[in-house]
């Protein structure tokens, strides 16, 4: 089902009002400078929080906001097909085991190795103002946004980076953190002290 109109003016309009704010995009005011934060939302309205990103992100850059929206998925697959087996898997995939091209392509999307260098790189250190990341859902189940999470230095980034996610991420008092996919698959805790991502939902100017 659709996010209601009105409920996705409002969304549309709150997410603009944050992430077009000089205070955010100079990530003033932040603990630690950490300049991660998770936008959730609900999986069933995917296709209606896509196209509101899209429209979100034209509205930023009329404003004169340079950024990038980068898909996880997609970043995946240029990774196979640099590594020269994206079309091996895509040609022989009905001959293979299943488990086997689950495993290769864990392989080659290892956070630490592959994917989240290739994150770096395309985020860079370009002028570019602010970075929102998709595909939280599509990765999934060969890579999960909490072994991304942990796998990015925050001091490598030069502005703030949002990720949009299908589910739950809660926080606790001693700093500890979960995200839970499509609101029942649930991380492991994440407790490594240096990474604390804000919750965007509770995010205030």
């Amino acid at each position: 089902m659709p996010i209601a109109p009105s409920k996705a003016n409002g969304f549309s309009e709150r997410l603009f009002a944050i992430l077009s704010h000089p205070s955010f995009l100079s990530m003033k005011g932040q603990a630690n400078e950490v300049p991660f934060f998770i936008q959730t939302y609900k999986p069933s309205e995917e296709d209606s929080v896509r196209r509101m990103i899209e429209s979100v992100a034209v509205r930023l850059r009329n404003a004169g906001i340079t950024l990038k929206v980068l898909d996880l998925f997609n970043l995946v697959l240029e990774e196979l097909e640099e590594q020269g087996i994206l079309d091996e898997l895509l040609r022989d995939e009905a001959t293979f085991n299943k488990l086997d091209v689950l495993e290769t392509i864990q392989n080659y999307s290892d956070p630490k190795t592959h994917l989240v260098p290739r994150l770096t790189r395309e985020i860079g250190n370009d002028g570019t103002q602010l970075t929102l990341i998709t595909g939280s859902g599509r990765i999934f189940p060969f890579l999960r946004t909490h072994n991304i999470l942990e796998s990015l230095q925050p001091a490598m980034m030069p502005h703030p980076i949002v990720i949009f996610f299908p589910g739950e991420y809660d926080q606790d008092p001693n700093g500890g953190s979960h995200l839970k996919l499509f609101g029942s698959i649930p991380s492991p805790h994440i407790n490594n002290p240096y990474y604390r991502a804000t919750n965007l939902a509770h995010f205030r100017l």
